[in-house]
């Protein structure tokens, strides 16, 4: 079977799963997130955090809480991370000193959903602190990111209100009826593949083929892999993260690993289709996704394969920095879908793809990690655009836009159009301060276009909460650790902050009947209109910096 048949093949099984467990899952999450029944486990986290789960809150005390619970989770982790050398299945001689400049981004990188790291996984962090600290963080901060969207959609389904539903509880039935159920699933067909799970404290020794002896690290490494990917987390129990063996053995849990960290974003718009009472509204928005895409990774393979014939397999080039156990295709889509998630997760070095190959991981994360974007931020992010759609539409009318009965008047623009700015403003802004610095230039491993790629794929990875390096750029030093960890932050909670204030100006608004001025946002045309201003709208804001780092490599 050729490379690209296979490809082909890889792709299409995953299409046809995804399509598959879309209604189910997206129905089932509706249910969680409507029901007024409280299971009894979920009651008594209520009463230990001195919640009240039939109280509702108001955008603003919403977002207190949002915030308030991350600071706590950041100060916990930091904390941990600092003293594991006194706690149990501690390593006793780590290869990379976890300083607090290092502590503080790593914990800020779990809490936002990022998981950036500056360290070698296996190499600096306990067995303790992957389960305690980077595991919890990664179902916590999948579970934010999914109330926000919950929050963010009740905000449109709702009428003439300021209350988006209670925090807590989102949190606490996201984690325990949607998150935790699949992962303990998922680990099970992960250790079924050949995911490691055990306590070993990298000290079995082993004879290898050739007779050698060789010391084999271990660790629960199936039951955070699988969070991982599930929460849209992405940061790896070891340093080469899923390129490893213990983390991904085989091309069939390569598979899974991806179908993992696109099935609860691609099943979002269902869920949203259901709380607004339009099932064809959901299939607007999933479709919006898929075209993007299909788009994005029709052009990563034509990228990647383009080289790929019987010289450059010979000479190696097509197959730098590819694991051979999954192949240049597989690979790509990997790197595909995890930039088009806030994943972050890696099967393949970024850095050796071709140019342009590098471009479209690094224009993914750019559009906002949307199509279909993290667990939860990429549904509520893909709402804000389609608003600015029909805002667009609106003026090219000259009506008063409307979405789902819903005025967008200039307090709704503002904000939404605040939401899509933030994020380009911390990455351009992160970007040059680190360019203009000689300090910070001298991590670069590479000069001239591709150096400057490598430092506008780290802050857009940072601000986007993405989490995959483009590599070749050392970021274990205090500036680097300390800015990218400030763009974690601001990229991840302001964005929630106007996501969420949006949702409540919308809630107060009674119904508007549809006029025959009014734009359709179920139809073909609404899909291709917004999936059309998204990428135009990114496009424009960042081809200046693309021109002068993957382009101009690709035309050298």
């Amino acid at each position: 079977m050729s490379t690209t048949t296979a490809g082909t093949l890889f792709l299409a099984t995953l299409v046809v799963a995804l399509s598959a467990v879309h209604v189910p899952l997206g129905d089932y999450m509706y249910r969680v997130y409507s029901s007024e029944r409280h299971l009894g486990g979920e009651r008594v986290i209520y009463r230990l955090i001195g919640a009240d789960p039939k109280s509702e809150q108001t955008w603003g005390s919403y977002a207190r809480s949002v915030l308030a619970f991350s600071a706590v989770s950041i100060l916990f982790l930091f904390i941990l991370q600092l003293v594991q050398g006194r706690l149990p299945l501690h390593l006793h001689d780590p290869a990379t000193p976890m300083t607090p400049a290092l502590a503080w981004n790593t914990a800020v990188s779990f809490v936002t959903n990022t998981n950036w790291q500056a360290y070698a996984g296996e190499s600096t962090q306990g067995h303790l602190v992957q389960m305690t600290g980077l595991a919890v963080q990664n179902f916590a901060s999948a579970a934010v990111g999914m109330a926000v969207a919950v929050a963010f959609v009740r905000g449109l389904a709702r009428r003439s209100t300021g209350e988006l539903g209670n925090f807590w509880v989102d949190l606490v039935r996201g984690s325990i009826r949607v998150l935790l159920p699949l992962s303990i699933v998922g680990a099970v067909i992960l250790v079924a593949g050949g995911v490691i799970q055990n306590f070993h404290l990298h000290d079995q020794v082993v004879d290898t083929i050739a007779g050698a002896r060789q010391t084999v690290p271990g660790g629960p490494v199936a039951s955070q892999e699988v969070i991982k990917e599930l929460g849209t987390n992405g940061g790896g129990f070891f340093n080469v993260n899923s390129a490893h063996p213990f983390e991904n053995p085989t091309t069939w849990t390569n598979w899974t690993e991806i179908f993992l960290l696109l099935v609860i974003s691609f099943s979002l718009p269902r869920t949203f289709g259901r709380m607004v009472g339009s099932k064809k509204q959901g299939y607007a928005i999933v479709a919006v996704m898929g075209v993007i895409a299909a788009l994005s990774v029709s052009l990563m393979l034509l990228f990647q394969l383009q080289a790929h014939g019987t010289v450059p397999t010979a000479a190696g080039a097509a197959m730098e920095g590819v694991e051979q156990r999954f192949g240049v295709a597989n690979s790509a889509v990997f790197a595909d879908a995890t930039t088009l998630t806030s994943t972050g997760a890696v099967d393949s070095f970024h850095d050796s793809y071709t140019s342009l190959g590098g471009m479209v991981t690094l224009f993914n994360m750019q559009l906002g990690e949307v199509a279909p974007g993290g667990t939860g931020s990429g549904l509520y992010g893909m709402l804000i655009l389609a608003i600015i759609t029909v805002f667009v539409a609106g003026l090219m009318v000259g009506r008063t836009p409307e979405y789902l009965g819903k005025k967008i008047t200039p307090r709704e623009i503002k904000l939404a159009a605040t939401y899509f700015l933030i994020t380009p403003l911390i990455v351009l802004t992160g970007t040059a301060v680190a360019m203009a610095m000689p300090g910070q230039r001298a991590g670069m491993l590479n000069t001239g276009p591709h150096g400057l790629s490598e430092v506008l794929y780290a802050f857009t990875s940072a601000a986007n909460n993405n989490g995959s390096a483009f590599a070749g750029i050392s970021v274990n030093t205090e500036w680097y650790n300390t800015a990218l960890g400030l763009a974690m932050v601001f990229g991840r909670f302001l964005p929630i902050i106007f996501a969420l204030a949006l949702a409540g100006s919308l809630a107060q608004q009674g119904r508007t009947p549809p006029s025959i001025g009014t734009l359709p946002t179920h139809r073909p045309q609404f899909v291709g209109m917004v999936a059309g201003v998204t990428v135009i709208l990114v496009a424009l804001t960042f081809f200046p910096m693309l021109a002068l780092g993957p382009l101009a490599e690709g035309i050298h």
